[in-house]
């Protein structure tokens, strides 16, 4: 399960700075709408665990993008619909 942060939960939890959040979501080292959302212009929420597998395969991309291509198959927008006869 994917959790959204708070950017003081994802502060305390991956032990980082407000700053360092915000300079690898400005800088492009995360993905919006992938490890983190913009929910409007005040509210930002960060991917935990996509965060976490970064964190831990920054030098090896391939199996950070088996993590995304995971995370992105998991959504409810990507699961296949059934057709329900009534």
């Amino acid at each position: 399960m994917f959790q959204l942060a708070t950017k003081q939960q994802a502060s305390e939890i991956l032990n980082m700075s407000f700053s360092t959040l915000k300079k690898y979501r400005l800088d492009g080292t995360w993905i919006e709408g992938t490890h983190w959302v913009k929910l409007n212009s005040r509210c930002i929420r960060y991917n935990l665990q996509l965060i976490q597998d970064w964190l831990h395969n920054r030098h090896d991309p391939i199996a950070h993008y088996r993590a995304i291509d995971l995370y992105h198959a998991g959504l409810a927008s990507n699961q296949k619909r059934t057709n329900r006869k009534s």
